[in-house]
C-alpha cells in the first residue's frame, strides 16, 4: 500500500463515497480521530450515517475540555448510536506535572505548554494509533498557511501511518452547508466565534480580522502554535 494506491481509492469529490470506498478497499486498521470540531462532525456523519463498522473512531479526552464539547460528545453518541473510544492521559504523568508546575503553568512558558500537550494529547495519540495503517483527520488547507501545503494523502513519518485528509480542500462554507443539509450536531461554541476548539484554558473566540488559529494558545507567537499531533 502506498499513497498512489490510496489516492486512486479516494479520487471522487464525494466525501461519503470516498469514506465508503476506503472502508471497503482496505483490510488494514483504519482510525478516525475526532475532537468534536465542526470538520470532525462532518466526517463522523459520513462514517456513521452509512453504518461503516471497520473504521475505529476515537477521541483524546485531555481532562480540560469545554463543557460544551462533552455535551456534544453525548449528543453525537445518542443521535448516531455510535461508539467513540476515549483515550486519556497517564494519571501519574499528569499528577507529577501539576504538582511540579501548577495547574495552569502552560501560560508561563512555551516549554511547559508543549509538555502539557505532550502528556495530555501526544502520548494518548500514540496509543490510539497503535497498529493503524490509515489515520483519517479533519485538517483543512484553509485553517493555516502550513496546512495549505498538505496533500489529501500524507505519510506521517512521526507516527508511521498514512494520514487521509478528506476535507483538505473544503472551505468553511462547504463545511457549514454539509452540517446544515444533513442536520449534523455541532459544538455551539462555533456560533460564538470559536473556530478551532481545543482545551478550555487554551482556546478563545477569535476577533474580527483574526485567522483560524489565533484563538488557540493566543498568548504565544504564531510560529510556536503546535501541540505535536500534527507536525504541519
Amino acid at each position: 500500500m502506498d499513497a498512489n494506491f490510496l489516492m486512486n481509492i479516494v479520487k471522487s469529490n464525494n466525501l461519503d463515497e470516498n469514506i465508503k470506498l476506503l472502508s471497503a478497499s482496505i483490510d488494514d486498521k483504519i482510525v478516525f480521530s475526532t475532537s468534536f470540531g465542526i470538520e470532525d462532525q462532518v466526517i463522523f456523519h459520513a462514517i456513521f450515517s452509512q453504518k461503516i463498522k471497520n473504521i475505529e473512531t476515537f477521541t483524546l479526552d485531555t481532562g480540560r475540555l469545554f463543557p460544551e464539547t462533552y455535551a456534544l460528545w453525548d449528543k453525537t453518541l445518542l443521535q448516531y448510536n455510535a461508539s467513540i473510544k476515549p483515550y486519556y492521559p497517564n494519571t501519574e504523568q499528569i499528577e507529577e506535572y501539576v504538582q511540579n508546575n501548577g495547574i495552569n503553568s502552560f501560560y508561563t512558558s512555551v516549554e511547559l505548554r508543549k509538555e502539557c500537550c505532550h502528556i495530555r494529547k501526544v502520548v494518548p495519540l500514540k496509543r490510539a494509533l497503535t497498529g493503524a495503517k490509515i489515520w483519517i483527520t479533519g485538517l483543512r488547507a484553509e485553517q493555516s498557511d502550513n496546512r495549505n501545503g498538505l496533500n489529501v494523502i500524507e505519510w506521517d513519518e512521526h507516527f508511521q501511518v498514512f494520514k487521509y485528509n478528506p476535507l483538505l480542500h473544503w472551505t468553511t462554507v462547504d463545511v457549514k452547508e454539509y452540517i446544515k443539509k444533513n442536520s449534523v450536531p455541532y459544538n455551539i461554541l462555533h456560533d460564538q466565534n470559536f473556530v478551532s476548539i481545543g482545551c478550555a484554558p487554551c482556546t478563545r473566540a477569535i476577533k474580527e480580522g483574526e485567522n483560524f488559529r489565533d484563538g488557540r494558545w493566543w498568548w504565544e507567537d504564531q510560529s510556536k502554535k503546535e501541540c505535536g499531533l500534527h507536525k504541519q
